[in-house]
């Protein structure tokens, strides 16, 4: 027989990334830093922001069952500033993954940020507190807080494994996870990304209109035009 899990269990000491690493997404598009990844790391389209926003900063990750809370308190005892809590709610709809309350005790804290794959509720509350927020809407409906629950770990959010330590990276197009081991290489290709980018949109602006790739399959026979 399998025993009963502990009500709520905590991992403080997971590895952090630096400061400095944090500091090279800042204000980076999250569109930049999928490119970087090889186009991938954007967690679901549904996990929308609330509000206009940019925020970097380390996961700490909430695995919360279905309609439950608990490990969100756990990751709001853990959090350090500048910290992004993930709360799972393992994509349960149902009920509010957190509102203002929650999101001013993480604000007070030092949060940078609160991504869940459930909704939330409060919404003038929200924008009073003014934590930049991720979620998959609203509803009014409470949560419960009995476990069991685990912070500090990792969890699938959003179709992506985010671990606690991994750096978030959210804008108005979303959110996106960089995963721990990965952080310097993504970094030293940000630059590249960025001037490609930045050529791309002056040829755009100045009447650029077709990238060669078709004409080259006409010319090799990949396409064909046909009447």
């Amino acid at each position: 027989m399998i025993e009963e899990p502990p009500v709520l269990t905590i991992r403080r000491n997971f590895p952090r990334p630096t400061a400095a690493q944090i500091g090279a997404f800042r204000d980076v598009p999250t569109g930049f830093v999928c490119d970087a990844m090889d186009g991938g790391g954007g967690l679901d389209t549904r996990i929308a922001p609330l509000f206009d926003a940019h925020v970097a900063g380390c996961a700490v990750v909430a695995d919360n069952g279905p309609e439950e809370i608990l490990a969100t308190f756990g990751a709001l005892h853990i959090l350090e500033p500048g910290d992004v809590v993930v709360a799972a709610m393992r994509g349960s709809q149902t009920v509010a993954a957190a509102g203002d309350q929650i999101c001013g005790m993480m604000k007070n804290k030092g949060a940078a940020g609160f991504v869940t794959d459930g909704p939330m509720r409060d919404l003038a509350g929200l924008r009073t507190v003014g934590l930049p927020a991720w979620c998959s809407g609203l509803n009014p409906n409470s949560p419960f807080a009995k476990g069991p629950g685990r912070a500090g770990f990792g969890c699938v959010v959003g179709g992506q494994m985010v671990t606690s330590g991994d750096i978030i990276v959210a804008d108005e197009n979303g959110v996106v996870v960089v995963p721990h081991a990965r952080i310097d290489s993504v970094i030293a290709q940000l630059d590249n990304v960025r001037t490609a980018e930045e050529e791309l949109e002056t040829r755009v602006r100045n009447g650029f209109w077709e990238l060669p790739t078709v004409g080259e399959m006409l010319e090799d026979g990949r396409a064909v035009e046909v009447e």
